[in-house]
């Protein structure tokens, strides 16, 4: 397989077709599937990690990391919408979630990813607030704000994320 994996492929299908050829000696009796992916890393000019106490007043704070982030990648048309993305999740992760609690903004291409964690293994739901209830709306907003949103489980707990797509200069 090494050898396969050695030479240069301009696509993945000739990836598969050349480990298939090298590991298979003979024809299967049964259909055989291989997965394999190109994963590129980030740079680390396009992360920003933020860890945060577990308190209210922290919020706060992590809007300000987020602006200060935002002007940096000099994606301040994003700030208003990304503000309030970063203030429901990181009150969420304080009011349900677990310490110690992880902010995290990754600038690839033309999404802005919003990653908050926490060593909490529940997941988030939506709730349908009534008129008066105070609380209940944050993931509703989110999902009206991000183009997409959702909770990954670690082994130390769960992320919950969100993409905003980003409009070219």
């Amino acid at each position: 397989m090494f050898h396969a994996l050695a030479r240069p492929a301009h696509n993945l299908d000739t990836v598969c077709d050349r480990i298939l050829t090298t590991m298979l000696t003979h024809r299967p009796d049964d259909d055989i599937a291989l997965l394999i992916a190109r994963t590129r890393a980030l740079n680390t000019n396009q992360i920003a990690t933020f860890n945060l106490p577990s308190h209210p007043a922290i919020v706060a704070q992590a809007r300000q990391h987020t602006t200060t982030q935002l002007t940096t990648w000099n994606l301040t048309d994003t700030t208003f919408t990304t503000e309030l993305i970063v203030s429901e999740l990181v009150t969420n992760a304080i009011r349900y979630g677990h310490p110690p609690i992880q902010l995290r903004l990754i600038h690839h291409n033309h999404t802005l990813t919003t990653e908050v964690s926490d060593t909490s293994n529940t997941t988030p739901h939506m709730r349908r607030a009534r008129t008066y209830d105070e609380g209940g709306r944050g993931l509703l907003l989110i999902g009206q704000l991000a183009q997409r949103w959702g909770t990954r489980h670690t082994p130390t707990g769960k992320t919950v994320w969100t993409e905003q797509t980003l409009t070219p200069n």
